[in-house]
Order: structure tokens, then sequence, then C-alpha cells
């Protein structure tokens, strides 16, 4: 009750800035800018009552689906580490170098416990 409220109130707050549009464009020192929002403010009037009877079609529609059935996931298998293959070491930079050597320790020991 309250959107069809908001949505009447904006329609009707929107119609009469046209209105007040239209008496401009009217006046003496009218533009054809006004004439544009004479058109425009309406238009911005009826927004809310759109949105309302696409958000309730899209609604309905929805209800209407059946619920899409779950997909199963396979599982994939965690990274094997290859001892044989070592990551390059920068050796210029010794924070970077040290990182990365605590980066292989923890590695490490997360293969030990996976096993």
């Amino acid at each position: 009750m309250a959107i069809v409220a908001t949505c009447l109130v904006s329609l009707l707050i929107c119609c009469g800035l046209a209105w007040w549009q239209w008496d401009r464009f009217t006046s003496a020192n009218g533009t054809f800018q006004n004439l544009g929002y004479v058109l425009q403010w309406p238009l911005f009037g009826l927004f809310p009552a759109f949105m309302f009877w696409r958000i309730r079609r899209l609604r309905e529609k929805a209800e209407a689906e059946p619920a899409p059935e779950p997909v199963p996931v396979a599982e994939v298998p965690a990274p094997r580490s290859r001892p044989d293959v070592q990551a390059p070491v920068d050796d210029e930079d010794e924070e970077l170098a040290a990182y990365n050597r605590y980066l292989r320790e923890l590695n490490a020991r997360d293969q030990q416990a996976a096993e």
C-alpha cells in the first residue's frame, strides 16, 4: 500500500512540476528547454510505478519457474609439490628472498600435513 501511495505522490508532484514548466514555457522568457521539461516530468513521475510493475512481473516469473537442480561440483585435488622444481630466487632483493623462503617452508609443512 505504501508503494502505491509513493507512486501516486510521485506522479502528482511531477505533474505539478510539468505544469510549472509549461507556465514558464508560455511566459515571455520561456525556452524550448522548458518545453522539454514539460515532457520529461510526467515520465519521471511514472518511473516508480513502472519499477513497481516490473519488479512484480520478475517476482511472478521467478516463482513460476521451478528451482534449478543443484549441480554436483567435482572435487579438485590439491596441487602436489614437485621437489625437483625450484622457484627462481631473486638474490638482488634480500627481503623478497627471505619472504619466498618462508613461503616455501610453509608449503613444505602443508604438504607434509596433507600426506
